[in-house]
């Protein structure tokens, strides 16, 4: 009565009949049932729709739990980022692998623009359309989020390259990525990323690379950090 259906109708919704169910009548049972976000969507895949759009999320600092595993996966690189790419928190074994430097605070916008980043990354021209597509795909799970479009704005006013890459509006998602990097201290060192959502926080994730098998990366890697002063633990 509360979610103004009908007994009969709601009872074949429980039992999953092949019944027309809207978005409106879904959205008052989930109302009248204090249904949390996760459910509400939950109800909608069962009752074969798309669930509704994630709320917005503000950008957190990473937790001291985050902190501490970051610092525990040196020397190998890597960090969090918010929904729109922004570093939330990066280890030092980013910074000297990566060339982050304090000033890079948005992980696109260094991508395009940190000089030093595009030197080091090999393959930085076959990567960069499926970057900005990436960052296209995130953008579209959030349509009325206007801060994507004011940061697309700013990096092609300030990146060409960039510029011309949105201009394409490719879509592409991915969760795992290869990156060779050319180290002037530490040679050639091949990384395999891994891209970890956090679920407590909506649209942030968790960034990790890891030394790519058959490669001398672990060595290089743990004798540039030696170099650096930076502590690298040993197994066991």
């Amino acid at each position: 009565m509360l979610a103004g259906v009908g007994v009969s109708w709601y009872t074949w919704l429980e039992q999953g009949r092949d019944i027309k169910v809207s978005e409106q009548v879904l959205d008052a049972v989930a109302r009248v049932l204090l249904l949390d976000f996760a459910e509400r969507a939950h109800l909608y895949r069962l009752a074969g729709l798309n669930p509704p759009q994630a709320p917005f999320a503000p950008s957190v600092a990473a937790s001291p739990e985050m902190q501490r595993l970051l610092g525990a996966w040196s020397p190998r690189p890597g960090y969090i980022r918010d929904r729109h790419w922004n570093f939330t928190a990066v280890n030092d074994a980013a910074r000297v692998v990566f060339g982050y430097r304090e000033s890079d605070h948005n992980c696109l916008v260094s991508f395009f623009i940190n000089v030093r980043y595009r030197v080091l990354h090999r393959h930085w021209a076959a990567t960069a359309p499926a970057v900005a597509a990436a960052f296209r795909a995130d953008a579209a799970r959030y349509p009325d989020d206007p801060e994507f479009g004011r940061i697309a704005a700013d990096l092609a006013a300030a990146s060409p390259e960039f510029a011309e890459l949105w201009a394409r509006h490719d879509v592409a998602e991915h969760t795992s990525a290869v990156k060779a990097v050319d180290h002037p201290e530490a040679g050639t060192m091949v990384f395999e990323a891994t891209l970890l959502p956090l679920p407590e926080h909506p649209g942030h994730h968790l960034v990790l690379h890891n030394p790519h098998p058959g490669t001398e990366t672990q060595q290089r890697l743990e004798a540039l950090m030696r170099q650096h002063s930076l502590v690298v633990p040993h197994p066991g």
